[in-house]
């Protein structure tokens, strides 16, 4: 590949998916006769794939999943049950139909390429730690969301930190701030000083921090640190563009406060910029209230500060009785 078509590849969307397809299709040997170092094509092992996966279907069904050509997909069919490996009977819902499913021995044909399918991959990804195989896996999941035009499946899980994801914390934080309000990298700082002190004196009796995923992406985070006996302080609570419009700020808001009177605090704090309105309302629907406001320039901006305050005695989500 020259230069040319290398930097083309990086930027545009088009080359990149063309790259990797070729890429991938000659890394796991898909353009090779003898698939996974078997008789068949990789055409003819996801036919067997499709029939043991759904047991008992029809050939209209088969070329529909797989966009195959009526009358390929027909002569293949053929093959196979004269090799033994498919049965056909009549579809009593259609006289002119034929159902199909794998016999005893497409069975086992399935199995044993499904076996040599999961050794090629874990050959593939052998030689990646445990964080690259969690990027892949991730990455992979989100290219097939994005490609397959579905919404993000399910609902964000809200997990405790661990090792890796205060990096996410401050890269995700910083360059959103930077892109919506355009704050320089004084916030970045601030953030990376925060996840270090979480880091360097964390008490998880009282202390604790909230990472979000989405299909297995980090999309949001919020912490809850030590201020004094009876004081705790809400930091950070951020909420990616991806998973905005679920609810997630209110759930991590919620999950904080529990911890905390959980913790035994009486009293938790946070402090925001007025700019913030999203946040500043999920604070308000929760009970907190403005003690103060004070003008300063940080961030390279010109900004208006703001300390709320909750009494977490007696408190319950909003809409719940106490």
């Amino acid at each position: 590949m020259t230069a040319h078509a290398s930097t083309e590849a990086t930027t545009d969307p088009i080359e990149t998916i063309r790259a990797f397809n070729r890429f991938y299709t000659n890394r796991i040997g898909v353009l090779d006769r003898a698939f996974l170092d078997t008789p068949y094509t990789l055409t003819e092992a996801r036919v067997i794939y499709e029939l043991a996966a759904r047991g008992t279907t029809s050939a209209s069904q088969l070329t529909e999943e797989l966009s195959l050509d009526p009358a390929y997909l027909s002569r293949l069919l053929k093959t196979f049950i004269g090799k033994g490996f498919v049965e056909a009977r009549k579809d009593p819902a259609d006289g002119r139909g034929r159902l199909l499913s794998l016999s005893e021995k497409g069975c086992a044909l399935a199995a044993d390429l499904a076996k040599r399918s999961r050794k090629s991959i874990a050959d593939l990804v052998e030689p990646l730690g445990e964080t690259e195989r969690l990027d892949l896996t991730t990455a992979l999941r989100r290219a097939t969301t994005l490609l397959s035009g579905a919404p993000a499946a399910g609902k964000a899980l809200i997990r405790n930190h661990r090792p890796g994801d205060m990096g996410r914390v401050i890269a995700s934080q910083a360059q959103s701030y930077a892109e919506t309000y355009g704050w320089n990298t004084e916030y970045e700082a601030l953030v990376a000083e925060i996840c270090a002190q979480f880091l360097r004196h964390f008490d998880p009796a009282r202390e604790r921090c909230w990472i979000a995923e989405l299909d297995g992406q980090f999309v949001g985070s919020i912490f809850l640190v030590k201020g004094s006996a009876t004081t705790a302080k809400l930091r950070l609570l951020h909420v990616a563009d991806a998973a905005r419009g679920q609810g997630l700020g209110t759930r991590l808001v919620t999950e904080c406060i529990r911890f905390a009177q959980s913790a035994g605090y009486q009293r938790l704090e946070l402090w925001t910029n007025d700019i913030l309105i999203a946040a500043r309302r999920i604070y308000q629907a929760a009970g907190f209230v403005l003690e103060k406001e004070e003008a300063h320039h940080s961030f390279g901006k010109d900004l208006v500060g703001q300390t709320w305050a909750l009494d977490l005695d007696g408190w319950n989500p909003p809409g719940q009785a106490s």
